[in-house]
């Protein structure tokens, strides 16, 4: 299957911005860019909102009908491991299996000891291309990656070949996650890793690497973008390079778990897409949600009140929201606003707080962190958020493909 050279993660928590989602898609195909759309929903979030895979795939499906498209589109399992990944199995066929949780977990010297035989010819000093970066592999350092990195990469082999056998080969993409870790991995070690892959014969479409610096939830990256800039550029040499070397997939690509609006290092992922031609898998999933609320607070009647609710149930639940995402959030609380003072406010000032316009002198991150994570409070108020989300379709519906296009596709891909 197909993913493109392009594509964009677009989850939706309450799956009601599908169609907008896919016309900010064909907004850009129509200007000659051609994006894969992929819907992605993890476990977690099912499981805090309490819906199904099979209402991913119903949105997806429905989107694609209504707007009439006719390119390929998936539905993403996003981050799953082998406890969940059955959930998904007949709702999904994009499978992005995360390894985080294997990584450093010891492997038996046997196991090690014939990787790096397996590895003979990776020994040396490499030359990248497009970068020119010369990489030495020794023995020393395969065996190293290979106690880290080898069980993680073996549990992927086990995951695939079980979606293999319930979907049949050919019908799913395969993507591997290793960005929820500590450390990034270095060239040598992205190499290696890849190697591991291709003996494991794991067909990746993309590849999730950890970079340097804080992915926050939907706030913009935090650390040296120049560096960021050197490890993408790196990253995507060592690709071109395994891809020949260990035949994997010619469309391999990377995949970068944004967690959303990482807008300051747009601009080095666009350079690099364009001086090496190469493509890339962005996930932009969670600020639908946000654009929902910002609609709701612009619409100035219940939906307003709605939005002010969630605030104020949010902020005071903060220690039990905040558990699930505490890797990926920074919230000073000092700096929040009280509810009663977001009580007083015009939508106009509640979005404009919330939305991630960073000259705009209301905007606030630690307001946009927690209600990032709030999507629990609104699904908890079932059908009053719902039927609010209807009735202010046409606001939240302009949002929602402004924010996808020009907030990310432009800045990305044009």
């Amino acid at each position: 299957m197909d993913l493109g050279k392009y594509s964009l993660g677009i989850g939706d928590r309450f799956a009601h911005q599908g169609k907008p989602q896919l016309a900010a898609i064909k907004k850009a195909k129509a200007k000659g860019l051609n994006i894969t759309p992929v819907w992605n929903k993890s476990y977690r979030e099912h499981q805090i909102i309490n819906s199904k895979p099979h209402d991913t795939r119903r949105e997806a499906d429905s989107s694609v009908k209504s707007l009439e498209w006719t390119d390929p589109y998936f539905v993403d399992a996003d981050h799953i491991g082998i406890k969940s990944v059955d959930y998904f199995i007949d709702s999904s066929d994009f499978f992005t299996i995360d390894v985080a949780d294997f990584i450093g977990k010891e492997v038996n010297n046997r196991s090690i000891k014939d990787f790096v035989k397996k590895c003979k010819n990776c020994t040396g000093e490499i030359t990248l291309p497009y970068t020119g970066e010369k990489v030495n592999v020794t023995e020393e350092k395969i065996s190293a990656t290979s106690k880290k990195f080898l069980y993680a990469i073996e549990e992927a082999g086990k995951i695939y070949r079980h979606i293999e056998e319930k979907k049949g080969k050919d019908n799913f993409v395969v993507e591997i996650s290793m960005d929820e870790t500590d450390n990034p991995q270095t060239p040598s070690e992205l190499l290696i890793i890849l190697a591991a892959i291709s003996f494991e014969n794991i067909p990746i479409a993309t590849i999730a690497p950890k970079f340097s610096g804080r992915f926050n939830k939907g706030v913009d990256y935090v650390g040296n973008v120049l560096e960021f800039g050197k490890e993408f550029e790196a990253d995507i040499a060592v690709i071109k390079f395994a891809v020949k070397e260990f035949r994997l997939p010619e469309n391999l690509k990377l995949s970068v778990h944004s967690g959303s609006d990482k807008f300051s290092i747009y601009p080095p992922i666009s350079k690099a897409l364009k001086k090496y031609n190469a493509g890339v898998h962005l996930k932009t999933a969670g600020t639908t949600w946000l654009e929902e609320l910002i609609g709701l607070a612009l619409s100035e009647n219940s939906g307003l009140e709605i939005a002010k609710k969630i605030y104020q149930v949010a902020y005071n639940r903060f220690d039990e929201l905040c558990v699930p995402y505490k890797t990926v959030i920074d919230i000073n609380v000092k700096q929040l606003p009280s509810p009663n003072e977001v009580n007083s406010w015009e939508g106009w000032k509640y979005a404009s707080t919330l939305r991630h316009d960073q000259q705009n002198e209301n905007y606030n991150s630690n307001f946009r962190q927690l209600l990032h994570i709030a999507y629990k409070v609104a699904a908890e108020l079932g059908n009053e958020f719902i039927d609010s989300l209807m009735k202010n379709e046409d606001i939240i519906t302009q949002n929602v493909v402004e924010n996808l296009y020009d907030r990310h596709i432009k800045k990305i891909f044009f």
